[in-house]
């Protein structure tokens, strides 16, 4: 017999304005306490240095958190140049130091410029990468470095949000990106650009997904709310079926919803033709996503279970 799960059966999305100095996943088990959750997980690491949008999935949406991860994700961020790290941020140790003062800002949007769109990126040596099942910032941190293969990402969107010269010139920076993007190979790559070596010193996610900041709670206000007990911090909560908002959705009537819910496939008439879709009951309950097969019945692929 399975050992039982302690906790609330608690189900929905949580919106964090991760905090400085905090990995992604000591932050969710901070949340997840305030919870008392049986289940949650992240959507994504974030950096300790890395502050913003970290959406938490509780319960039965932690089904859907690969939909978050596979989201674009957006940044501001401010780059070094004539500063490079061993960790591309302001964390590490300096490994490199050269004169910034010739640059200008024209020769800096030039090079945002040849970054924009799709490239080939290097991750870093400190990155959770595994190789052989070892994390990479694990060899890193024991002087190891071994190769890695470049991976094409898309920058949607790269602008230059101010620049301030000197020997050590500072660009702050707006980014809108593809899933797997590392913003500190990115400040590596415009350093290269223009010359010199380069880091990031402040990084902030303001997207991930269809969430953005504005939407996003600090740490800090849910620990106040948690004084009063749990009914304050579910209301924070987001609906389960947030992050498929880009699916096309079906309603189902009663008899399809109970067939299908047992494993079946069902006719669900006026549905599309093929792809993965959300799924609704008649009373407009979430109840999943579901696959179009080939003879055009709609088969179960993920299913909640919020009873």
């Amino acid at each position: 017999m399975g050992r039982r799960r302690r906790g609330r059966a608690v189900n929905g999305i949580l919106i964090l304005d991760k905090p400085l100095g905090l990995t992604s996943n000591a932050a969710l088990q901070r949340c997840k306490r305030l919870y008392d959750a049986a289940k949650a997980g992240h959507t994504g690491s974030l950096d300790p240095l890395a502050t913003g949008v970290l959406p938490l999935c509780f319960g039965e949406a932690t089904k859907f958190s690969q939909f978050v991860l596979d989201a674009d994700k957006a940044y501001t961020s401010t780059f070094v140049l004539g500063v490079g790290t061993d960790t591309l941020d302001v964390e590490g140790d300096i490994i490199a130091q050269e004169d910034a003062s010739f640059i200008d800002v024209s020769a800096v949007k030039r090079a945002v410029t040849g970054l924009t769109g799709d490239i080939e990126q290097v991750p870093p040596m400190y990155s959770a990468i595994k190789r052989n099942g070892q994390p990479l910032y694990k060899l890193a941190r024991k002087g190891v470095e071994v190769e890695r293969a470049s991976r094409p990402v898309s920058i949607h969107e790269f602008e230059c949000l101010a620049f301030r010269p000197g020997v050590a010139a500072e660009v702050d920076v707006a980014i809108r990106c593809s899933k797997g993007t590392y913003i500190r190979s990115l400040a590596e790559s415009l350093g290269e650009k223009v010359g010199l070596p380069a880091h990031v010193s402040a990084l902030r996610r303001t997207m991930a997904g269809p969430y953005a900041l504005h939407e996003a709670i600090p740490l800090a206000g849910l620990e106040e709310l948690a004084v009063n007990g749990v009914e304050g911090l579910d209301d924070c909560l987001r609906p389960m079926d947030g992050p498929l908002s880009n699916l096309p959705s079906v309603s189902l009537v009663e008899s399809s919803t109970f067939y299908l819910q047992r494993g079946q496939p069902v006719l669900v008439p006026n549905a599309p033709k093929n792809g993965t879709l959300r799924l609704y009951a008649a009373d407009k309950r979430f109840i999943g996503i579901g696959e179009v097969l080939d003879d055009g019945r709609v088969a179960p692929k993920r299913l909640v279970n919020d009873s």
